[in-house]
């Protein structure tokens, strides 16, 4: 019997050896550690509503704010500035030399170095003014050009990274590393969302394949992942894995849900864990989303004009005119942030790149649905409170391709942008390039001025908006300077 006793002890005693703190507070009952885990879920208990709210219930904004909603039409691959926007007859004038050693000294391209001597391209379209500000607009865009008194156009746009994925990063994350909070994802996560029955951050996609980067172009990164961008699917369930399956009942459904619920709560209180409170709002909203989801995408309740202003053929093929029209279906379902990604843009001369024949393509799928959205959302009297931002990650070379040159480089030091709507001033023309549109002359634009500006228009204070995580302080414009362009606002 002793024998059995020593070893039942000395079992017992290798047993409390290897018990962790977590298995202490988790069994004691009474006695110390039971105080201890009170004290320690009294202050779970006031942090509680917070973790168990819904993360996109409307919150205060920094300041009053001039808009409510955004739209970004991200045209991913870097449309060429220098065949929609930027009139250069010098640049024509010298087309086939070569550009001046000064102007690439020093520069890194995408595919060539400053010791290529590449030749000056001139524009591979014909340019016209439109507006009362007689802005010069190319024959490819027709429909942007009769609205250009409703757009702020920005010609001193500029980025840090010169391939295409990063330099999606950068624009769409404010890094050109991947992991970042998106732009949707800080909007979100800084003023929450006014429909409850929808994401408050939602993607949709146009063309002939994703943009480069993929799903972490609208990753929330560091913030929970309530504030993540969903991406609208324009064929079977808008949304993957919403759909109930035949075999099972609203009734049994509801129980489900009810039981998962419970057991979140149960773990959440245990834990802290706020992506446990994250898996919850996601099951709840997914649930108000059966319905609400349909619904959005059924577009039959819309007129024929609108369709036609809107250029659709089919209201049920997948385009990116459906896409801006949704996009006006869901600001005024009060989504928070839309973003709309349409490719290729890429223009680097291949058979299915080059400027003759390809872009004149992309710019007839995108010229009057743009234009339309512009259209449709004033006359609604939504312009003022949304912000539609139109523009790609970089711009292109004044130089052509060395292969053949039919084609620009990945350009960084000067692109077009346009802004429209949520107090940003129409009829501007904002900043000026050299003779060849090279490098702007007057007024630079860098993407973290964007990005702060877009968020002063939201009420968002830039340098406020931060979460801090592993020790840093992390926000959409970095730590490098960025200032809000007050000369772009009404």
């Amino acid at each position: 019997m002793t024998s059995f006793q020593n070893k039942h002890d000395q079992l017992q005693s290798e047993l409390l050896k290897r018990q962790t703190r977590r298995h202490f507070f988790s069994r004691c009952q009474m006695g110390i550690g039971s105080m201890a885990l009170g004290s320690l879920m009294a202050d779970r208990a006031m942090a509680a509503p917070a973790m168990s709210e819904n993360p996109m219930q409307p919150k205060p904004s920094h300041f009053p704010a001039k808009a409510k909603n955004v739209i970004f039409l991200f045209m991913a691959g870097g449309p060429t500035q220098l065949e929609t926007f930027e009139h250069k007859p010098e640049l024509n004038k010298r087309s086939g030399q070569p550009i001046p050693q000064s102007f690439i000294e020093g520069k890194r391209f995408a595919f060539m170095d400053s010791s290529h001597r590449t030749n000056l391209l001139g524009a591979t379209q014909k340019f016209k003014q439109y507006g009362s500000n007689g802005a010069w607009v190319s024959d490819l865009l027709p429909h942007t050009g009769k609205i250009i008194d409703e757009l702020t156009l920005v010609k001193t746009c500029k980025t840090d990274l010169f391939n295409h994925a990063p330099a999606k990063f950068f624009m769409n994350t404010g890094s050109g590393q991947f992991g970042r909070p998106s732009m949707g994802s800080w909007v979100t996560y800084g003023l929450g969302s006014e429909c409850d029955d929808l994401p408050g951050f939602l993607v949709l996609q146009s063309g002939p394949r994703g943009p480069r980067g993929g799903a972490t172009l609208w990753n929330s990164g560091v913030l929970p992942t309530s504030y993540q961008g969903v991406p609208l699917r324009n064929q079977g369930d808008p949304i993957l894995n919403l759909s109930t399956p035949e075999s099972i009942s609203p009734e049994q459904q509801k129980h489900l849900v009810d039981a998962v619920k419970e057991l979140n709560l149960k773990r959440l209180v245990e834990t802290g864990d706020q992506e446990i409170a994250t898996r919850i709002n996601a099951y709840e909203l997914a649930y108000k989303m059966q319905s609400s989801a349909p619904k959005l995408m059924d577009t039959s309740d819309e007129s024929a004009e609108t369709l036609d202003l809107y250029g659709i053929k089919d209201p049920n093929e997948a385009s990116y005119a459906r896409n801006c029209l949704l996009a006006r279906r869901l600001v005024q379902r009060g989504v928070r942030f839309i973003q709309l990604y349409h490719t290729n843009w890429d223009h680097h001369g291949g058979p299915t790149e080059n400027l003759q024949e390809h872009l004149p393509k992309i710019c007839k799928e995108i010229d009057q649905a743009s234009s339309a959205l512009i259209l449709d959302l004033k006359r609604r009297g939504m312009l003022e409170d949304t912000i539609v931002i139109w523009g790609g990650e970089f711009g292109r070379t004044p130089m052509g391709e060395v292969r053949e040159n039919t084609g620009r480089n990945h350009h960084i030091d000067a692109f077009t942008m346009w802004f429209a709507g949520g107090g940003f001033k129409p009829g501007t023309i904002y900043g000026e390039t050299d003779e060849f549109g090279f490098a702007p002359v007057e007024n630079p634009v860098h993407v973290r001025d964007i990005h702060a500006t877009l968020l002063h228009q939201l009420g968002l204070d830039h340098e406020k908006l931060s979460v801090r995580f592993q020790g840093l302080d992390f926000r959409l414009t970095g730590v490098e300077p960025a200032h809000v362009v007050k000369d772009l606002l009404a």
